[in-house]
């Protein structure tokens, strides 16, 4: 079954195809479980969490869930909200990241989060996305 933000769409906020708030603003709750491709068509897994910066009311970070099995040995990335695109389209989101270099980026289990308010380790995860903090 393909999860996306409108099989997801408990509100019918999606529901007229155009009547509704999106694609330029939508539901926080629909995205939530919606897969993440590459431009491959790789599926790299699905955001499981949105961080928001509290200060700003902006998402910083998506967490995506990649590889393991019923979430026994997934990993835990977090994603700075510019380095994503929603595909419209295939109604998912796009990431501009190869599979193979995900299994390299910096990542985290779910027993073990990382200080995100961290500079320092903020700068080394938009490093690896190509982003820029200021971009979120």
């Amino acid at each position: 079954m393909e999860t996306n933000y409108v099989t997801r769409d408990k509100l019918g906020m999606y529901a007229n195809g155009g009547g509704g708030p999106g694609p330029a603003l939508m539901g926080a709750d629909t995205l939530m479980g919606n897969d993440v491709y590459n431009k491959e068509g790789d599926d790299l897994g699905d955001i499981k969490e949105f961080m928001v910066d509290m200060a700003s009311g902006r998402i910083a970070y998506a967490v995506l869930s990649f590889g393991g099995m019923l979430g026994m040995g997934e990993k835990l990335f977090a994603v700075p909200w510019s380095a994503l695109k929603l595909d419209t389209v295939n109604k998912r989101f796009e990431l501009g990241v190869e599979k193979d270099a995900l299994k390299e980026a910096p990542g985290f289990d779910k027993d073990h989060w990382p200080s995100m308010a961290d500079q320092s380790w903020a700068k080394g995860v938009h490093k690896f996305y190509g982003t820029s903090p200021s971009q979120n």
